[in-house]
């Protein structure tokens, strides 16, 4: 069963929280205070961070940081507050979503799996990495080799061009936001912002695709 820890101090929205998502299968644990909060997502391992922005003790920016420092866990930020520097500070911070109060309980339920997922199949692709071939039709990525063919023949990839291709041939089917994909690849502590995903993706396909226009 797959773990959670709310850090939210509002009893109503957390037990609220809680409920659906015991409904759905999932172990929840939950804590009011922001220190306290912290203390036990650092001592225990969650498969989940759901974590509120006003918090007393300690605001869930300095949380999500502190995690971060010491974790790789999904987090997903709850927050009241519409201001958008908000928002992208605590995805600069290292959150992977937010989703805005009042929110409806089964989209809170929909991100919290598809995050959980997206993180299993990120810890596989990393352990498996090193003896991973990936192919695609008449794509295949030879990734400890750092290679790329094309019905057989090589194409020079970039570094970044080559770990995007990689990340995405990995996890098909999943759809990614631009910022999501320049956090996966590039980090948020780099230089640059989610336009740089577009040029890359259009570099790709020039190089990989028959028809770039028409991507397959």
């Amino acid at each position: 069963m797959k773990s959670i820890l709310i850090i939210e101090d509002d009893t109503y929205i957390a037990e609220l929280e809680r409920d659906y998502l015991e409904a759905n299968g999932y172990d929840v644990e939950i804590e009011t205070d922001g220190i306290q909060g912290e203390k036990t997502a650092l001592k225990e391992d969650y498969d989940l961070i759901i974590l509120d922005i006003m918090l007393p003790g300690i605001n869930g920016f300095e949380i999500c940081r502190h995690i971060r420092q010491e974790k790789n866990v999904p987090i997903i930020i709850v927050t009241a507050r519409q201001d958008d520097v908000d928002l992208i500070r605590g995805l600069g911070l290292g959150a992977d979503d937010y989703i805005m109060k009042p929110f409806n309980p089964s989209e809170l339920i929909a991100r919290v799996k598809a995050h959980i997922e997206i993180h299993e199949r990120l810890k596989k692709v990393s352990k498996d990495r090193t003896e991973e071939i990936i192919e695609h039709g008449e794509l295949k990525i030879m990734v400890p080799e750092h290679k790329v063919l094309v019905k057989g023949q090589e194409v020079e990839l970039r570094n970044k061009e080559f770990e995007l291709l990689v990340f995405l041939a990995s996890n098909p089917g999943i759809v990614y936001s631009k910022e999501t994909l320049f956090e996966r690849v590039w980090g948020w502590d780099s230089t640059g912002d989610a336009a740089t995903i577009a040029v890359h993706i259009n570099r790709i396909r020039e190089k990989i695709e028959p028809m770039p226009s028409e991507p397959q």
